[in-house]
């Protein structure tokens, strides 16, 4: 993934490579690394847990809240700790540890609009693939935050440790290569 020289937009990473350059899509390629980071943890000794200091409570429609507490056993095996909080609303006491500073409002109410969704024929694994993917997308670097030069350079070595880093959880491509000669011919060098 080369050496992180810019942040541009505070979205975008360019890195020199020995024969080009990256540009890393920050959110994108964060989320996959939270994502992946996530399903190893849930395979091997599961989703470690930070306890809130004050428990949130999210206001929800009915049916959204009913949805998230019917849910709850799979969404503790993902380090989320929620309860039913009287009708309409859940309160949140634990998160995943790994996601760091979260929105939790926005969150929850994510995840209710995804078991809206589900069918309930899907299996239980693709679910788990489902709520995994929401949680990580919260918990990723947003588009919009200055990185310093040693977090860049981290996200970078992360990708190269992380399988599937080249696509974000969504589909899209976290990075674009251009090699040298690709850009010598685009100002006429070559």
């Amino acid at each position: 993934m080369g050496a992180a020289r810019a942040q541009l937009h505070e979205t975008y990473i360019v890195a020199q490579t020995e024969d080009g350059i990256v540009i890393v899509d920050q959110h994108a390629a964060h989320e996959r690394l939270v994502y992946e980071e996530m399903k190893a943890a849930m395979a091997a000794e599961g989703v470690k847990r930070q306890g809130l200091l004050i428990p949130e409570v999210v206001e929800l429609e009915a049916t959204a809240a009913e949805r998230i507490t019917n849910n709850s056993r799979e969404l503790e095996e993902m380090g989320l700790l929620v309860e039913a909080f009287g009708p309409g609303a859940v309160v949140v006491r634990e998160v995943p540890a790994q996601l760091g500073e979260i929105d939790i409002q926005g969150l929850i109410k994510d995840l209710a609009d995804d078991f809206a969704e589900f069918d309930d024929a899907l299996g239980l694994k693709g679910r788990l693939a489902d709520v995994c993917s929401t949680m990580a997308c919260h918990g990723s670097v947003r588009a919009g935050r200055r990185l310093n030069s040693e977090e860049m350079n981290s996200l970078l070595r992360q990708m190269e440790l992380t399988p599937h880093s080249g696509q974000c959880n969504h589909g899209r491509p976290t990075y674009v290569e251009l090699k040298l000669v690709d850009i010598e011919k685009l100002f006429g060098r070559r």
